[in-house]
């Protein structure tokens, strides 16, 4: 059995729809640094970052980072369309994981905790750290839409690894309003996946 450590709301939306889509049977945890009730020091001990989403898998072994989950998944499970079977196209799908996580993770981190990445304790320079942030992650997620343009999904035919991660990470920090002015084609796409019967679900438990 795999557990999953993860909370309403959160990135581990995306673990837990490719879960479903491997078809695996799992066990979630409601575990958050947001939510003292919950069973954060369970995570620590097998997240000492308290990171969610976290996996344990059968075999004990830990795995951390939704885009490392996604892979692991999705090569675990090739006939679940994580992960297109053509090497160039899997490649872009490893490119864009990456993408998200290196650039649009780090910028909402930043628009969500601006004290941590200043030394002025003032709500003005907490206030000028989120809106440079969000300026950044919005510019990242016009590049990501102008870069990344398979139709009817990322994936191809059906909602795949990139298409899970782009549609749980553009829903913080003013991402879904800056793409409707600036990207709305994209937008368009994200909605797509979100209705998909395969992934419908996980959104309205996580969303709605």
């Amino acid at each position: 059995m795999y557990t999953l450590y993860g909370s309403r709301g959160s990135g581990s939306a995306i673990a837990e729809a490719a879960l479903e889509r491997c078809g695996i049977a799992f066990r979630t945890v409601r575990a958050s640094a947001w939510e003292e009730d919950s069973a954060i020091e369970a995570l620590k001990r097998v997240n000492p970052l308290g990171q969610i989403p976290t996996l344990v898998l059968p075999d004990g072994s830990v795995m951390t980072e939704s885009a490392a989950i996604l892979i692991h998944l999705g090569l675990e499970h090739p006939a679940s369309g994580l992960l297109p079977a053509e090497a160039s196209a899997r490649a872009q799908t490893l490119r864009g994981l990456v993408f998200i996580a290196a650039n649009c993770y780090s910028a909402i981190s930043q628009s969500d905790y601006p004290e941590r990445y200043t030394t002025d304790t003032t709500e003005a320079a907490h206030a000028a750290v989120r809106a440079g942030a969000r300026r950044v992650l919005h510019r990242h997620w016009d590049i990501f839409a102008d870069t990344f343009t398979g139709r009817p999904f990322l994936g191809g035919a059906e909602p795949g690894a990139l298409d899970l991660m782009a549609a749980v990470v553009s829903r913080w920090s003013g991402t879904r309003a800056h793409l409707a002015n600036h990207r709305p084609a994209f937008l368009e796409l994200l909605k797509r996946v979100e209705a998909h019967p395969a992934v419908q679900p996980v959104f309205a438990r996580h969303f709605d």
